[in-house]
């Protein structure tokens, strides 16, 4: 056991207190609020989230350059929080006698980013073989296990991702299979349980990947070891999961049979109740893809990295997918060589076009603004100017869409969860830095009050160095 230093217990004391922990418990040992998005064919979500929002009183944010998250900018408006949801974005905004006064004058004020592709808690830091829990590389289908049962909490990776204005992420399996698993969605809350960080109603996602990764980890393990063979086994596996669903609908008590987690999952993602997110580079094996889903009725909500989507980008903003995307990553492997760095601007502008951007790493989710910066600088140079109150869709609004929660986060509208940054200047420069977030209305970081610097227990007693950038 690691003894803590006094200094360190009197830091989480500090934040226990900002956080209302002093008074409502951890966010582990809070009351249960069970979420929504079960199975096809389940009793119910065995793990239910805990989450509830830490309590606090009303904050007024005024004078600031607004960007809402679905499209607009307001300059000198106000933002009014109360009771964990947003009351109001406008000018000269009232607010109640007890309220907390935020002067946002030379400042913006944008949504929390949202995250639709992150392996933080599941590929947590320290990065040792003991932690790395996000392939389960025994089959090619695994869509049995769930992301979240991987889930470290103490990973510090969430409080970096916290200082750069990440406030809901979906923490998916790795890519080495056709089916990798159920992802799950999170509030950026510190919590001793994954359960108590579980954003309340989200969906399941249902992560798949084509192309190498699955073809080179099985290739001498049984297959498959080609793209035809990764096909198959697509095919292969909706195809039981279909008749699976079928004998259930039809049987009662034994006669429906045994549960299957594994084709479960399939069934639910065919009915939509867990949305399909897939890893995919190439166009041509997107449109595979495409054709997939049309031949077993499930809908894609994203490709993920998705190097090629610029060549299919009529198509997807048609079909109504989104491209979770990198700024810039290309040319690592052969299926990512023909990567281009206009690539999240080209699908964007597509009709009804729905552009991402991604992190799929622990260190650039801390600076997703500078990633979607380099974007609009690389379209500027190829002749497509993007106003940073569009760009802010890519970090909030659009993900939140194909994460099935945008009824109730990723754009500053009233009666949606108040999750929303304050940052130091516009957020696409090279300077800008997150001063306040705030979750549900409530104060979870400030880069100015240590006290509101949360670490992870796995943290006490290091310095302050430790445990990467910031």
């Amino acid at each position: 056991m690691r003894l803590k230093t006094p200094a360190a217990l009197a830091a989480a004391l500090a934040i226990a207190l900002a956080s209302g922990c002093a008074t409502t418990g951890t966010a582990g040992d809070r009351a249960a609020t069970p979420s929504a998005g079960t199975a096809s064919g389940s009793p119910g979500d065995a793990y239910p989230g805990t989450y509830q929002r830490i309590a606090s009183a009303p904050v007024l944010i005024s004078g600031a350059t607004v960007l809402d998250g679905a499209g607009a900018r307001l300059d000198g408006a106000d933002v009014l929080m109360r009771e964990g949801r947003i009351v109001a974005v406008g000018r000269g905004l009232e607010a109640p006698a007890d309220a907390i006064r935020v002067d946002g004058r030379g400042k913006w004020v944008t949504p929390g980013i949202v995250d639709i592709h992150s392996h933080l808690g599941v590929y947590p830091s320290p990065g040792t073989r003991s932690h790395s829990d996000g392939n389960e590389m025994t089959s090619p289908v695994t869509a049995a296990v769930w992301a979240e049962h991987s889930v470290w909490p103490q990973d510090p990776g969430f409080h970096a991702a916290l200082a750069g204005g990440v406030t809901t992420l979906q923490i998916l399996p790795g890519s080495a299979n056709l089916v990798g698993g159920r992802g799950v969605t999170l509030k950026n809350v510190t919590a001793t349980s994954y359960q108590a960080m579980k954003f309340p109603g989200a969906p399941h996602g249902l992560k798949m990947a084509c192309g190498e990764n699955p073809k080179r980890v099985y290739g001498q393990k049984g297959g498959p070891a080609t793209r035809m063979g990764n096909v198959a086994g697509y095919r292969s596996a909706f195809i039981d999961a279909a008749d699976y669903r079928d004998k259930r609908a039809k049987g009662n008590g034994d006669k429906a049979g045994k549960r299957d987690l594994k084709l479960e999952t399939l069934a639910a993602a065919m009915d939509g109740d867990i949305l399909v997110h897939i890893h995919c580079y190439r166009a041509d094996e997107m449109i595979t893809m495409l054709d997939l889903a049309q031949e077993f009725g499930f809908k894609v909500a994203a490709f993920h990295h998705g190097v090629e989507a610029y060549k299919i980008a009529d198509r997807l903003g048609r079909d109504g997918v989104c491209g979770a995307l990198w700024a810039d990553w290309w040319g690592f492997k052969m299926e990512a060589f023909d990567g281009i760095q206009e690539n999240v601007a080209i699908v964007d502008r597509a009709p009804g076009g729905c552009a991402i951007v991604h992190s799929d790493s622990s260190e650039g989710i801390q600076r997703l603004n500078q990633e979607t910066a380099k974007v609009m600088a690389n379209a500027r140079r190829a002749g497509i100017d993007i106003a940073p109150e569009r760009a802010m869709t890519w970090l909030s609004l659009n993900p939140a869409k194909a994460m099935g929660i945008a009824d109730q986060t990723g754009s500053l509208e009233a009666g949606k969860m108040a999750d929303v940054v304050l940052w130091n200047g516009n957020p696409f420069s090279s300077y800008a830095l997150a001063e306040k977030v705030w979750i549900d209305g409530a104060a979870v970081y400030d880069r100015n009050d240590p006290a509101l610097q949360p670490r992870s227990d796995f943290m006490l007693g290091r310095g302050p160095a430790a445990g990467g950038a910031r």
